[in-house]
């Protein structure tokens, strides 16, 4: 309760750097009033304005994003936020970590945060330690602990890198080895991010200066992370974020849900896994029996085995609905994406699970005609390539052993 009434004051003081610029509200209405409404809810739901003049590249799989990372933050004059829910040791992180003492000795200013229970594993004894030793600023999120404490439960599932008030990226892209399939646990790692470079930027300083600020005693000054000269670009852009602590508001699962209300041709959909509840189910077989074409790529091959039973436990009652499910057969899928009637899209961190959906802090971006759309498009049709589609007979094949344990597991769902 205290954390959620601190991060509450700390978004209200926020405010007045996310401010919503009337005229690109006006051009969106003018364009669409259906894309206007998304934009004023997650507006309304997130506190996050949308923006232009930000220019998008899109970047899958991870071994493409990865040296365009190491080329930002080589960039990089004033300071580096890195926002992570793994930050795991390894050859990535040993790149990565050269550019960051080297910046930081010459007097940038780098911070990090990262989620301890993503990350308690993957790290030496002395990481932190070692990187406070070069200069970097570290905080680790919701810190393990012997306790009963129900806030354990909300992790720091966010990705973010911000550069300079200018550069900004996310997605599903953690720093870890498997991320660029330099080790392979569980077969080919597809993954996505997005770069922005621009106005959209603003919204993941601040949100990276309030996560800062809500759990440190070390309080920034916003004011000092924001820049205001961006060059004129088209297209929309409206990154956001989700606090499980707000009961009140939920942008994460009410714009998917908006996505499928809305749609007139298609949805489809990018997701590691496929834990949903009855409201979120409703909404993909809604879309689907309206008419809609709802594609939805999971993984062959799940990273948790008590996850990927209840991934396909939900299998039926989408296919028999209409709905079309496709197993991306390399590996495991880890991109978070939806894309609609190419003219709209997210991509972000947010899986289609009660975790993501209700318990942990998210972000994402939607992005409204802009040319970074037909991008996450043609990724998914290409994805769509390597996949094997699933029929209502391959989960009658199942046996009774299988749907029992995916049965039982599907109970457990919150807790996943």
């Amino acid at each position: 309760p205290i954390l959620k009434k601190h991060m509450a004051a700390k978004h209200r003081q926020s405010r007045v750097f996310l401010k919503q610029n009337h005229t690109v509200m006006q051009a969106l209405e003018e364009y669409d009033i259906h894309k206007y409404r998304q934009a004023h809810f997650i507006g309304r739901e997130s506190g996050f304005p949308v923006y232009t003049d930000t220019s998008v590249e899109y970047l899958a799989p991870g071994e493409k994003f990865f040296p365009r990372l190491l080329e930002e933050l080589q960039n990089a004059e004033k300071y580096i936020f890195l926002e992570y829910f793994i930050l795991g040791e390894g050859k990535m992180w040993n790149e990565i970590y050269r550019i960051l003492k080297r910046k930081a000795a010459a007097g940038v200013e780098v911070r990090i945060i990262f989620d301890d229970f993503g990350s308690v594993s993957r790290q030496s004894r002395y990481f932190i330690k070692n990187l406070r030793k070069d200069g970097i600023k570290v905080l680790a999120f919701n810190r393990l602990r012997a306790s009963v404490d129900l806030f354990l439960n909300n992790r720091d599932h966010r990705k973010i890198c911000v550069i300079d008030g200018y550069v900004s990226m996310t997605g599903g892209m953690n720093i870890a080895d498997e991320y660029i399939n330099i080790r392979s646990p569980h077969g080919y790692w597809m993954d996505c991010s997005v770069i922005l470079k621009g106005a959209a930027t603003t919204s993941f300083a601040v949100a990276f200066c309030e996560m800062w600020n809500s759990i440190s005693r070390e309080q920034l000054d916003t004011k000092n992370y924001v820049i205001y000269d961006f060059p004129k670009v088209r297209g929309f852009v409206q990154p956001y974020v989700e606090n499980p602590l707000d009961t009140k508001h939920n942008p994460a699962e009410g714009i998917y849900r908006q996505i499928l209300g809305s749609a007139e041709d298609y949805v489809y959909i990018t997701s590691p896994y496929l834990i949903l509840d009855n409201t979120m189910q409703n909404a993909l077989i809604s879309a689907s029996k309206a008419g809609i074409d709802v594609r939805i790529i999971t993984p062959k091959t799940g990273d948790k085995w008590y996850v990927h039973p209840v991934t396909q436990f939900n299998y039926q009652p989408l296919l028999e609905a209409g709905v079309r499910i496709f197993e991306y057969t390399p590996g495991f899928i880890h991109a978070k994406q939806f894309t609609s009637d190419d003219e709209k899209a997210v991509v972000g961190t947010i899986n289609l699970d009660y975790r993501s959906l209700y318990l942990h802090f998210e972000c994402a971006v939607y992005f409204y005609r802009n040319p970074v759309v037909a991008d996450v498009e043609a990724d998914f049709q290409e994805t769509l390539k390597k996949c094997q589609r699933i029929t209502v007979e391959d989960c009658r094949k199942l046996s009774l052993g299988k749907r029992l344990v995916g049965g039982l597991l599907r109970i457990l769902a919150p807790l996943m």
